[in-house]
């Protein structure tokens, strides 16, 4: 290996190295040993425009092994995306473009947050289904608008960790020939050599799943073997191809090969040392010669011919198919369908009691053929999720007679993280909506890909149900006590608990609606009442007046009662009690998504939760975090247990005497001593 290629896979080495030294911190490691296959990628077939980084149709680039972030960091300037040498220097600092794993809402050309391992690659699995989704619906003799690959380079830790396996064993099964997977395999990870705990033959598991396998032994020099591998890999259509690519980590440097070069900079000396063994000045930090600007440049250019070409088929698709492409226009624009709300149940307290998970799968159904962008399924829950609307098609290969890839439905298995880390990758992938299912309570076993499509600013709706102890007679095993907390403490998530009809469609309403963050919808086994009071307008709010009883215009209050989903109708039942029995003038509050009440002004808030009134909120979960908003939070502070919904509630004391009982002892103690005014902001 010679000339411009040598020189560029070293200035990548180098720069990388430079970085993580100036920074005092980061992954020299990886970059330096995976330079080579990158640079082969990036030079040879990935195409991209980097002066228009959200092109739909450019190849997808995923750096699973985020750690090694200053590779794909220094890949982009060199391209020539909006990342610049003094970006490169500031790499890790507070406010920079180059953080210390890749962030798809800091840098340009990055598709997806990553850094916890094994997310990438899974992401990776979501843009294939995603291409191989739009391929199927918008492609037309002639019109190939849709036919980009996607790409990633992953690493021994990602190929551990169970998502990359959930959501590998799917992509095999979907046969999605158009993702291709990079494994530096290079027997480091933090503890030492792979031998450690990680001696499987990964080739072989990946061809179990339905993968088609290639290798490259000497990932450190030989560039022809990784081009003619990619090449293979591309002209395999029916399998997505992992790729494993013997490489050194930290090649050049004193401690290359050996976990000393993992994630710590190299020191002075060594660097020096390095910069010497690949012929740049060891006084110099920073360097790229203008022939390896200038080569990345045309990689560049051609990627910018590209899209030229394909605005031009666009031009000619509109004319051929004007109503496909208005569609497709629109969904990369990322706009709803006009008029799409207006097919949103609404109910009245004639209508009969209904599961909220029936109430969102008529949702479902409602909306389904009106926005057409939304895609996704259940963990093996469809019964129970209540997810697939009535004309439905799974989305799998035609070979398999099961569906086709203009299905929308996917079937994801028992995988709940693979499947939430999926769903990220629809989501980054552009224009598409995802949608993914399980029961509350195994939102858990996703929480890792969860997190992150609050992190990545994502549109996914996580539809969960069996919500509470009201599922029953599972117990405490299915019964989500803390979960809720949990999500709640997620920052950037929308979380809903809707108490009847209204509210579920306010729910499905605003998960659309933010494109910028994720939705949990979370939904009852049991029957609930459809509400007096309740209003997709007012739930959009996040909590508002209910209901009073024992006074007719409010003046004055004895107390403030919150409910939350299934306990709202306990908490009217309740609040009737008191009325009747205790001659109390009650408020009853719907509060089916805190995180929308709480970006509601300070007036609205205080004229919901009314100062000076004593209040209780009733949830039959965890009651972290409700002192917040009211005085005694009454909920479950222990698990579940199994039985009847009815005794359930009862045993638990989520009851009406039991709630009426706590709440006239709150009255009597602030009788004599002032009330506190809560949810305050400074």
């Amino acid at each position: 290996m010679t000339g411009i290629n040598q020189l560029s896979i070293n200035t990548i080495r180098v720069l990388a190295a430079d970085m993580v030294q100036a920074a005092n911190s980061g992954h020299p490691g990886a970059p330096m040993g995976c330079a080579p296959m990158a640079h082969v990628l990036f030079t040879r077939f990935l195409t991209a425009n980097p002066k228009n980084s959200k092109w739909l149709n450019r190849d997808r680039f995923v750096l699973s092994n985020g750690h090694g972030c200053a590779l794909q960091y220094v890949l982009l300037h060199l391209m020539g995306y909006k990342v610049t040498m003094d970006d490169l220097k500031n790499f890790r600092q507070l406010g920079s473009k180059t953080p210390g794993h890749p962030e798809n809402t800091h840098t340009d050309g990055i598709e997806v947050t990553t850094g916890p391992l094994g997310q990438g690659i899974s992401n990776a699995v979501g843009m294939a289904i995603a291409e191989r989704h739009l391929a199927a619906t918008f492609n037309k003799p002639g019109f190939t608008v849709i036919d980009n690959t996607v790409y990633a380079i992953a690493g021994d830790g990602c190929l551990q960790e169970g998502v990359a396996s959930e959501a590998s064993s799917l992509a095999g099964h979907l046969q999605l020939g158009n993702l291709i997977v990079l494994y530096d395999s290079n027997g480091i990870q933090i503890d030492g050599s792979t031998k450690l705990g990680f001696t499987e033959n990964v080739l072989e598991r990946y061809a179990a799943y339905g993968w088609h396998t290639l290798e490259v032994a000497d990932g450190d020099n030989d560039l022809d073997g990784l081009a003619r591998a990619i090449e293979a890999a591309k002209a395999e259509t029916d399998r997505p191809t992992l790729i494993k690519v013997e490489t050194t980590i930290g090649f050049g440097a004193a401690k290359a090969g050996t976990e000393g070069v993992h994630g710590a900079p190299l020191g002075a000396e060594s660097l020096a040392a390095v910069k010497a063994l690949f012929d740049f000045d060891p006084a110099q930090k920073f360097s790229v010669a203008d022939a390896v600007y200038d080569f990345y440049a045309q990689r560049a250019a051609e990627g910018a011919r590209r899209e030229d070409e394909w605005n031009a088929l666009l031009a000619e698709y509109a004319q051929a198919h004007p109503e496909l492409h208005a569609e497709l226009v629109r969904r990369i624009e990322g706009r709803l369908p006009d008029g799409w709300e207006k097919a949103l149940p609404r109910y009245t307290p004639a209508d009969k009691p209904v599961a909220t998970r029936k109430l969102s799968e008529g949702v479902l159904n409602a909306i389904a053929g009106l926005v057409p962008e939304l895609i996704g399924g259940s963990a093996d829950l469809t019964g129970s999720n209540l997810t697939r609307w009535k004309g439905a098609v799974d989305f799998q290969p035609e070979a398999t007679g099961l569906g086709s890839y203009a299905g929308r439905y996917v079937r994801y298995g028992v995988r709940e993280h693979g499947m939430a880390a999926i769903s990220n990758g629809i989501a980054a992938y552009g224009a598409n909506i995802p949608f993914a299912s399980t029961f509350l309570n195994f939102i858990s076993y996703a929480a890792g890909a969860t997190r992150l499509s609050a992190l990545s600013h994502l549109r996914v709706l996580y539809i969960m149900t069996h919500d509470s102890i009201g599922l029953g007679e599972d117990g405490p095993t299915h019964q989500p006590i803390e979960t809720m907390a949990m999500l709640r403490a997620t920052p950037n998530y929308l979380n809903f608990r809707p108490a009847d009809g209204n509210e579920v469609s306010a729910a499905y309403l605003a998960a659309l609606q933010h494109s910028d963050r994720p939705s949990v919808l979370s939904l009852t086994r049991q029957n609930l009442p459809q509400l007096e009071g309740s209003s997709i307008e007012s739930a959009m709010l996040g909590g508002y007046n209910l209901q009073m009883f024992g006074s007719d215009d409010g003046a004055k209050l004895d107390l403030l009662i919150v409910g939350t989903g299934s306990e709202t109708s306990l908490a009217v039942d309740t609040a009737k009690l008191l009325a009747a029995e205790n001659g109390l003038a009650v408020k009853v509050v719907s509060m089916p998504c805190l995180e929308l009440f709480n970006a509601q002004s300070d007036e609205y808030r205080h004229s919901v939760l009314t100062p000076g009134v004593p209040s209780i909120s009733v949830e039959a979960l965890s009651t972290f975090g409700w002192h917040k908003y009211v005085h005694r939070p009454i909920g479950i502070d222990s698990f579940g247990a199994s039985g009847p919904v009815d005794k359930l509630y009862k045993h638990f004391g989520l009851v009406p005497e039991v709630i009426a009982g706590k709440a006239i002892k709150l009255i009597d103690y602030y009788k004599n001593r002032p009330v506190p005014t809560l949810d305050l902001e400074f």
